[in-house]
Order: structure tokens, then C-alpha cells, then sequence
């Protein structure tokens, strides 16, 4: 994901938190995600070298990175 695309994403999702080396974003206005483009439900930031994601649901999810970061996009099935 180069930078123009990061900073588009990144101005048009609602941030929910951000914690531990992981922000997490919802999106609310039906931004098609980068990999599928189908629109994606969240969006998770990886900024630590090493994360550890537990998922209570069962998701679809599409990855790319930006500048070393993980970023991932989840897909409700």
C-alpha cells in the first residue's frame, strides 16, 4: 500500500482503539479494501514488530502493508 493510498484510508475510517502496537479502525462509509475490492466491515494496524490478534468471530481477511506494518482487513462471511 503505497502512501496516498494509506493516507486516504486512514482519513476516511473511524478509529475504535488503539492499544498494545494495534490501532483498530471501522469502516463506515463502504471503502472497498485495497486486496478484494469488496468493501471490508474493520481494519487492524500492526505498529509492533511482533502482534497477536484473537478473533471471537469468524472473518474473512485480506493483509497488506505500509512502511513495514501489517495493516488487515476483516470480512464478515
Amino acid at each position: 500500500m503505497d502512501d496516498a493510498e494509506y493516507e486516504e484510508f486512514i482519513s476516511s475510517v473511524t478509529p475504535i482503539e488503539s492499544a498494545d502496537g494495534i490501532d483498530s479502525y471501522r469502516n463506515t462509509v463502504a471503502m472497498a479494501c485495497p486486496a478484494c475490492d469488496e468493501p471490508f466491515d474493520d481494519a487492524v494496524v500492526c505498529t509492533d514488530e511482533y502482534n497477536s490478534l484473537e478473533l471471537s468471530l469468524e472473518l474473512d481477511l485480506c493483509v497488506t502493508t505500509h512502511e513495514g506494518d501489517a495493516v488487515i482487513f476483516t470480512h464478515k462471511p
